[in-house]
């Protein structure tokens, strides 16, 4: 390889796709785990991804990702073409993540600039000794030699003597414009055909030595000359169209068409004039052609008519297609780019920064002078606020990822977990689709992991144990999320046991957690549930390979505190444990209502807010506690003075001087007095600097037109 040859870029693009294809991978695996044996549009996934692992990691000279990948991949090379019928699933399904995470810890090697250094030996020792077994109809062969299953072609460019089966193809690939490193691209093109090519040649031919050939193919395209044993359909399923390829010209020729090179023309090769025969034999063969064609058509499968207009896929049942939308543009690609997550954090601050100079303007004290005309700038004013929200959802929308990868690694866990404790246990998914964003992604991974860990371990019981008393040998573990008054809610539900009330207190006064003078009654339920989630606190009597070490549940609190979340426990003795992870979006731009309590400014969000109201004194109820309530129109709701709330000065104490917020949180209400209302504005919400303790009821801090500092409320919090 050239000195000057951009290997970075390549690797890049090399840990982008193949992170893609990982992840696709594992879900593919654990949607068949439960099973009899993968389908077969699984097997050909499976064969395919480990193909293309195999080769661009051949490519990259990461010899231990090539072998291991090349042996996975002769597995399923033998399940796809012999289809045997003795397969054991479950050790198939292990084979496979195993593979997956070999090749994960090797690619997050190179991501950190460590060496891919893994040893494979035993995982492919392991995959020779299963496909042994299964070519022996289950019995396997002690020190048997493994056979592969499809050696690569050991001649590449002497084009072998043909044969008659032999096929001549001249192909023509274009690739999109915009694609980068065409040449990476025809490369790993050329590698898949290698698999079925007796002989194979191609141009631009430097394809990893000359970095100026990436703008060739894009400009003039790629050519390959194939000699092989295959149909057309066979040799455009093995190229494929991708992100990357916009178009594949595939043309059959003769010997001597191909030993003419890469000559394609504009069309299709014309057949050759036969100047030798009689015009009888001549219109012989062509009535024998005709005759073939006609068979050919009858052939064809009738498919039912479409409307004009209807976007349809084939299926898997010859002559049946299923309609998907309606009215689909013809042509209709959708594109997709890569940036770097920096880029997108200093876009989403830009357009917090444009927000704010927006309020900063339209609040500025200059267009109070009486008697100006504001019309035209009340106009240009309402534009910009309508660009600068479709900037704001934009950029919101980019930043937002689905939680599948995330719930699918969860699944993950928990087929590993329940293998080990030899439990039957059923895991669920409800809302995986949620969007959330990408910087909450990586807070909760650790957490979920902690949290669905301990419920597999922890909660569900062993299957005697349920079976015992009177429940399903099966466990089952939801996992969900969900989206609600700005806050982000995961939940992790089991069907086990439930939290111990008695033994969490035993463990708790043990370690002198509790107070001295507060009996254990006094202790509500919510508060001993908590005590699980103390630094060093387990109530396991032994350490075991998952648990009874006292940490996990405190890290779980940490890493959740640190984004300012929260996590809450419900349990039922004998039912099973909820533990619910409520996570604000601290990286968003909100809606809010600006208010002011003495000299200091607050912000709530618009959605939780139901109503402002003025009240008088003799609506309002006072308890001997001094707790406070107020009566609207027969609905008797508590009392937050925000200004008593957190010890501030110089605020209204007389309700008939204030303004009342009825705040509405999850069916319950809340009244919540201020001193004054200043308007509505949009409010960029960044979180409160990690050297200030967290502060019950705030979720963050914004900067307001003025230049001020205001603090958002949290309406949950308040509520609880």
């Amino acid at each position: 390889m050239a000195g000057d040859f951009n290997t970075e870029s390549m690797l890049d693009m090399y840990l982008f796709e193949n992170g893609q294809l990982l992840e696709q991978l594992q879900e593919t695996v654990l949607e068949q785990k439960d099973a009899d044996c993968f389908d077969e549009d699984s097997i050909n996934e499976i064969f395919r991804t480990m193909h293309t692992i195999k080769g661009s990691s051949g490519i990259m000279m990461f010899d231990n990702i090539t072998a291991v990948s090349h042996k996975l991949e002769d597995v399923f090379f033998y399940l796809r073409e012999s289809h045997p019928d003795n397969v054991p699933h479950v050790e198939l399904v292990e084979h496979v993540l195993e593979v997956e995470d070999f090749i994960s810890s090797e690619m997050e090697k190179i991501r950190n600039g460590e060496t891919a250094d893994g040893d494979a030996t035993d995982i492919i020792a392991d995959l020779d000794r299963f496909l042994n077994m299964i070519k022996n109809g289950g019995q396997g062969e002690e020190g048997a030699a493994p056979e592969n299953v499809h050696e690569e072609p050991k001649h590449f460019y002497i084009a072998p003597v043909a044969t008659a089966a032999s096929r001549f193809y001249k192909i023509f690939i274009h690739f999109f414009p915009e694609t980068e490193m065409a040449n990476v691209h025809a490369y790993k093109t050329v590698y898949a055909l290698k698999e079925i090519a007796e002989d194979i040649l191609y141009s631009p031919e430097d394809l990893l030595t000359d970095e100026k050939c990436s703008e060739t193919i894009i400009k003039e395209g790629f050519r390959i000359l194939l000699q092989a044993q295959c149909s057309e359909e066979e040799v455009r399923e093995l190229i494929g169209v991708g992100y990357d390829i916009e178009k594949v010209d595939v043309f059959e020729c003769d010997a001597n068409q191909f030993l003419l090179g890469f000559d394609f023309g504009d069309t299709q090769p014309q057949p050759q004039i036969d100047l030798e025969s009689s015009v009888e034999v001549i219109e012989a063969k062509q009535e024998a052609k005709q005759a073939d064609e006609a068979k050919a058509e009858e052939k064809k499968p009738e498919t039912p008519k479409i409307t004009p207009g209807d976007f349809v896929i084939q299926s898997k049942e010859p002559g049946r297609q299923k309609k998907l939308a309606k009215d689909k543009p013809k042509g209709e690609k959708a594109a997709f780019i890569s940036v770097n997550v920096s880029k997108m954090d200093q876009l989403m601050d830009l357009i917090g920064e444009l927000v704010i100079s927006e309020s900063v303007v339209l609040q500025s004290s200059d267009l109070k002078v009486p008697g100006l005309n504001l019309d035209n700038f009340n106009k240009a004013a309402a534009q910009l606020a309508s660009i600068s929200t479709d900037l704001q959802n934009v950029i919101m929308s980019m930043r937002m990822v689905p939680l599948t990868n995330t719930f699918q690694k969860m699944n993950r866990i928990v087929f590993d977990v329940s293998r080990k404790l030899g439990k039957d246990i059923e895991f669920v998914m409800v809302g995986d689709s949620t969007e959330v964003d990408k910087n909450i992604i990586e807070h909760i991974s650790d957490p979920l992991m902690h949290l669905v860990r301990n419920a597999v371990d922890h909660g569900i019981e062993t299957n005697e144990e349920r079976a015992a008393s009177g429940k399903t040998e099966k466990g089952k573990v939801t996992l969900s999320a969900k989206t609600e008054a700005g806050k982000v809610w995961i939940s992790v539900e089991d069907n086990g046991t439930g939290l111990d009330r008695e033994k969490i207190l035993a463990k708790a006064r043990k370690q002198g957690i509790l107070e001295d003078n507060k009996p254990d009654f006094a202790y509500t339920d919510k508060e001993v549930y908590q005590f699980i989630t103390l630094p060093g606190f387990s109530t396991n009597e032994q350490v075991t390979e998952y648990s009874g070490r006292g940490v996990g549940m405190d890290v779980v609190v940490q890493n959740i505190q640190a984004i300012g979340g929260a996590l809450e426990i419900e349990s039922t003795p004998g039912c099973g444990s909820v533990m619910s992870l409520k996570i604000p979006l601290t990286l968003a731009i909100i809606d809010g209502i600006v208010m002011e309590v003495g000299t200091s400014s607050f912000v709530m969000e618009t959605g939780v807010i139901k109503q402002f109201i003025r009240v008088k004194e003799d609506m309002m109820i006072h308890e001997p506690n001094g707790d406070e309530f107020v009566m609207i129109r027969g609905d008797c709701f508590p009392v937050i003075r925000l200004g008593n709330w957190y010890g501030l000065e110089e605020y209204q104490e007389s309700v008939e001087d204030g303004v009342m917020l009825i705040l509405e949180v999850e069916d319950r209400k809340i009244c919540l007095l201020v001193d004054k209302l200043v308007g509505e504005q949009e409010i960029v919400v960044k979180p409160i600097p990690s050297y200030i303790k967290k502060v019950k009821g705030l979720s963050g801090c914004t900067q307001l037109g003025d230049g001020s500092i205001a603090l958002i409320l949290d309406a949950p919090g308040l509520v609880e």
